[in-house]
């Protein structure tokens, strides 16, 4: 009778795998670790669900180096578990720390949707209306709670100009979004404030949880910490639906 509650947890964990991978563009690892006993099972209770993930692709190409999700007296259709599914009765609330280093951000600023976002952008140079794109933008965290920028910049002409700042990214107060505060400049002048708020847009909004959210899960910030070579957000998570196979 031991072995039976352990094969069911298993199945169960093998569900939410399959569920949560098919959100997926790509994933390196994840692990689903399911804990309850028989008894409660019956009773639509599962005591424990660990979600640990290295490597996962969202949309729009970005990747999320670490993942972990934690959630505790989770309450389920016991009726579900004969489908392999965890089928929620009421929602319930995670915690969630998940890892960015500059690579995965630098694949987003790479990707085509965040490119498509930097082309041909209508903007005022030295007073004039110009269009301008981004042909590459380099981003870093080199410490000391701020992110970096760097980008190249084509203007009329086949001229090419470099534009480098940085900032301190801010979660806002509800929990949903990131902005950049105290924004300062390398060397060089600002080439255009509309320019820089494109630049700025776009880093926030690669920051910003609503991206990594599965289906059946809001997000919402409590907490950014900014190191060198990486950034780690803390955050609870709102679940609706557990994905499963």
């Amino acid at each position: 009778m031991q072995d039976k509650p352990g094969l069911g947890e298993q199945a169960l964990d093998k569900a939410v795998e399959i569920g949560i991978s098919s959100q997926l563009d790509e994933v390196e690892n994840l692990d689903v670790d399911i804990k309850t006993d028989p008894l409660k099972l019956v009773q639509g209770q599962v005591d424990d669900v660990k979600i640990a993930g290295d490597g996962l692709v969202m949309q729009k190409d970005l990747r999320v180096s670490q993942l972990d999700m934690h959630m505790t007296g989770v309450a389920i259709n016991p009726l579900s578990i004969a489908f392999g599914k965890i089928e929620l009765t009421k929602p319930t609330d995670a915690s969630v720390r998940a890892v960015l280093t500059e690579s995965d951000i630098n694949r987003a600023f790479s990707s085509d949707y965040v490119r498509n976002q930097l082309q041909n952008l209508q903007v005022n140079v030295n007073g004039q209306p110009t269009t301008i794109s981004a042909q590459q933008v380099d981003f870093r965290l080199p410490g000391d709670r701020q992110v970096a920028l760097n980008a190249v910049i084509s203007l009329p002409d086949n001229q090419t100009q470099q534009v480098a700042f940085s900032a301190v990214p801010v979660v806002s107060a509800d929990g949903q979004t990131v902005a950049l505060e105290n924004v300062e400049y390398g060397e060089g002048e600002e080439l255009s404030p509309e320019l820089t708020k494109a630049l700025i847009d776009q880093t926030s909004a690669i920051l910003n949880l609503s991206n990594f959210d599965l289906e059946g899960m809001t997000l919402r910030i409590k907490n950014l910490q900014v190191d060198t070579g990486k950034l780690t957000i803390q955050a609870e998570a709102h679940v609706e639906k557990i994905p499963t196979a």
